[in-house]
């Protein structure tokens, strides 16, 4: 009898001894945030394509950040064709939910794993920059110039202060939807090699 005793006595008082752990509500939560330049390099259309753009998230417990990012084509990438007014060159552009898991954030080199999933758009530009020119078919409707875009990729981070990381990594952008004269999905997909500079608190 006493040792059925002394078992239901463990049995009990371990779980009452053990804390849940969970994301939110069993312990305080640290905050942070940032804001990031970033700069891409991708084949768009068959050719070297140079993206710029910008990342920003809320980060949760130095391991989740939950945000968003965009990114434009800022060089000269032809079209697949001579657009309706003549123009000769692409432009396109993406954004949406930025989705990141950082391990280690407090290490002096660590890894990120991060996915974007949003939407962009594509059109016809000339070459001062001037004029943007949506793709329209010869019945007079447009076509479906703009897009859905899933990227997961991975970065390898540097902790330079407190306050400021330098990133460098890659990535892959999957574009669908895109019916186009100026791309089209597989030739808007592709990887990429990405420098990034973090400012926030981490």
């Amino acid at each position: 009898m006493k040792t059925a005793a002394l078992v239901l006595t463990l049995l009990f008082a371990v779980p009452l001894s053990a804390q849940e752990q969970t994301l939110v509500g069993s312990a305080p939560v640290d905050n942070g945030g940032y804001g990031a330049l970033v700069t891409k390099f991708s084949p768009v259309n068959h050719t070297f394509g140079v993206l710029m753009g910008a990342r920003g998230g809320w980060i949760i417990n130095h391991t989740f950040s939950l945000g968003l990012a965009g990114y434009g084509l800022v060089n000269e990438v032809p079209a697949r064709v001579i657009g309706p007014l003549g123009e000769k060159y692409l432009t396109f552009g993406y954004g949406g939910l930025d989705l990141e898991y950082i391990a280690h954030s407090n290490e002096l080199v660590h890894y990120s794993l991060h996915t974007l999933i949003g939407a962009g758009a594509v059109a016809f530009r000339n070459d001062s920059w001037e004029r943007f020119t949506w793709d329209v078919r010869d019945d007079g409707n447009p076509w479906r110039t703009a897009f859905f875009v899933f990227e997961p990729g991975v970065n390898i981070d540097l902790n330079i202060t407190t306050w400021f990381r330098v990133s460098a990594g890659a990535a892959y952008r999957f574009v669908g939807g895109v019916a186009s004269d100026a791309s089209s999905g597989s030739d808007l997909s592709g990887p990429s090699g990405m420098l990034t500079l973090r400012f926030g608190s981490f």
